[in-house]
């Protein structure tokens, strides 16, 4: 079973890095997380969906600490979110107790049916917005 769940990430990666992302990036009001490379120390922005509640904004990615942007962020947990084409400084937070599940619930529908779908290791990450 673990072999199919490999292969659901490289899949779902691959369409992500190659046609989902780059599309989605340039969408003036598609919600973006810029993470610093661990290695590359560039910014890297991935379209993300989640939903600001006052000073946090809340996501949960569908591959947990396999996905790139998390790596990032265990890396260097300073982030720059970009809401309403707006950006935000911030601070990361993985929080692997929360219920990612019920935080779906109470994130923009499309995008959770989406991680529901395609995720098979989910994490909750809050991030603490900047004044």
């Amino acid at each position: 079973m673990a072999g199919s769940s490999d292969l659901k990430h490289r899949l779902v990666t691959r369409f992500q890095r190659y046609v989902a992302n780059p599309l989605n990036r340039r969408l003036p009001f598609q919600t973006l997380l810029e993470t610093t490379g661990r290695t590359s120390k560039l910014p890297r922005q991935t379209p993300v969906g989640g939903r600001r509640d006052g000073d946090s904004f809340w996501l949960v990615s569908e591959f947990g600490v396999k996905s790139q942007y998390v790596r990032n962020i265990q890396a260097d947990p300073k982030v720059r979110v970009r809401i309403a084409g707006r950006w935000h400084q911030g601070t990361a937070y993985l929080l692997p107790d929360d219920d990612p599940v019920a935080r779906l619930r109470s994130l923009p529908r499309f995008n959770s049916a989406a991680v529901r779908a395609f995720g098979n290791n989910l994490l909750t990450i809050r991030v603490d917005l900047e004044k």
